[in-house]
């Protein structure tokens, strides 16, 4: 059965998934990805840090007692927690750039003007600011994880269209000969810019006649809006679950987009569940079993959405991309603690055909198995007791049914599902890869010194 599945997606997911990376603009976007990875993995560890270690709720802080012995622990986050705003927080600042970028690159204009533009229409895109006593405040919200789809689609048209039209010799602004050619390369692309920059902010005022809170205000309305009406029931939390891991992979940021609706819809069956266990003391019989907390993040969001930590084992035990090994490597000990962007990003799983389907249905599956063994069963007790979210993922259901033995056999049962589910992908993956990875990685690092020497030759010109 392994074979024929195997033979059926070299047969038919792996050219279509190969042709899909290499159309010009999801090549565009995967780049942008890859290339925030190592500001993402930093952030990553930051974040890391400040919530295992300076938390109170924090698991190392929790197994190693530090609040009994340092009662100021939470004022040390004090210390990281600005970390978040020059890096998470405006990622999609640097995908709009990053995608103009690399699509100028592919019709060989100038790369550099072209990002800087891609941001630019972003911003005029974005949410319109507030003015609150004399004082002008530009919202943040969509400037970090949540603005991505937008970022990615103001960088794949300025990246489009900015290239085609500086090439246009009647929109060129000749400059004499004496002035400098960073100078003269600007000017060519004056009129050009100045058009693309209208028509946004055009399409801009028109969006917000209709939609007050702009373009990415309308896409999280109407994702949240047909919603609203799910319940607490298993059918409410497998829904949440697609359409949480769908955003992501089309780069919307899933969980922060859903989380109000979450907590609008299971808050209230999570604290019932807290005022029983607080008048019990068990977890045995709480009147809420079915909700997103004590399914999907207790049994299905082992290495954060995705259930991610199963990836990167199955990496390490089948892979033979160097690329995918090395992220893996890089990403294991925050995936450990349920935090996955250096995957999300740098493998990166946004746009990525080959692992969308693992990646979606493997979280279905171990919420189903909860629920088997929670509801339909009855073996455990439901894992309710409250748990800080970077508790490691096969941890959760032993300590969220307060110890029970057979719940942390149940967690590692969950991850080895996992690691099954997206084994077969892994090994497709196998077969996009660049048949000489050395050669792959030399003609790069070529291309990237000889990028520096232009960069050097540009800048002695301009002195």
């Amino acid at each position: 059965m392994m074979n024929s599945f195997n033979a059926f997606m070299e047969k038919h997911i792996v050219p279509f998934a190969t042709k899909l990376n290499e159309q010009r603009h999801i090549a565009a976007i995967r780049d942008a990805f890859m290339y925030t990875f190592p500001i993402t993995m930093a952030a990553s560890i930051v974040i890391l840090i400040n919530n295992l270690v300076f938390s109170k709720q924090g698991f190392i802080a929790q197994i190693l007692f530090l609040p009994k012995f340092f009662p100021h622990l939470e004022e040390a986050q004090k210390l990281l927690t600005s970390v978040t705003n020059g890096t998470m927080n405006i990622l999609s600042i640097f995908i709009a750039y990053l995608v103009a970028r690399n699509l100028a690159k592919y019709f060989k204009a100038d790369d550099m003007l072209v990002g800087m533009t891609g941001i630019a229409v972003f911003m005029i895109m974005y949410t319109p600011s507030i003015v609150k006593d004399g004082v002008t405040y530009l919202p943040t919200t969509y400037l970090g994880a949540q603005g991505l789809f937008v970022a990615m689609i103001c960088g794949g048209l300025v990246g489009e269209f900015l290239p085609r039209l500086t090439k246009i010799k009647k929109l060129q602004i000749k400059m004499p000969d004496m002035v400098p050619p960073a100078v003269a390369r600007s000017f060519n692309g004056l009129i050009p810019i100045v058009f693309v920059i209208m028509v946004a902010s055009i399409i801009n005022y028109f969006i917000g006649l209709v939609a007050p809170g702009g373009i990415n205000d309308v896409i999280y309305k109407s994702i949240q809006t047909p919603l609203t009406h799910i319940g607490v029931n298993i059918y409410g939390v497998i829904i949440i679950a697609i359409v949480q891991n769908l955003l992501w992979l089309v780069g919307i940021h899933g969980p922060n987009t859903l989380n109000a609706l979450r907590s609008i819809i299971f808050t209230e069956a999570d604290l019932s569940n807290q005022t029983f266990i607080n008048a019990h003391g068990t977890a045995w019989g709480v009147p809420n079993r079915a909700t997103w907390g004590v399914l999907n993040d207790v049994f299905a969001n082992m290495g954060g959405s995705g259930m991610t930590l199963g990836l990167i084992i199955a990496i390490f035990l089948v892979s033979k991309r160097k690329d995918y090994r090395a992220i893996a490597k890089l990403a294991f000990v925050p995936g450990l603690f349920n935090i996955n962007e250096p995957l999300m990003f740098g493998l990166p799983i946004v746009l990525n055909p080959i692992m969308a389907i693992p990646f979606v249905l493997t979280p279905v599956v171990n919420i189903l198995v909860g629920y088997t063994v929670t509801v339909i069963f009855n073996w455990i007790p439901t894992p309710a007791f409250g748990l800080t979210w970077t508790t490691p993922g096969p941890l959760m259901p032993f300590l969220g049914t307060g110890g029970n033995l057979l719940g942390l056999v149940i967690g590692f049962v969950c991850l080895g599902i996992s690691v099954a589910m997206y084994f077969p992908f892994v090994l497709a993956a196998n077969k996009m890869a660049v048949p000489d990875d050395d050669e792959s990685t030399d003609d790069k690092s070529k291309e990237i010194e000889k990028e520096a020497k232009d960069d050097d030759v540009t800048g002695a010109v301009e002195v």
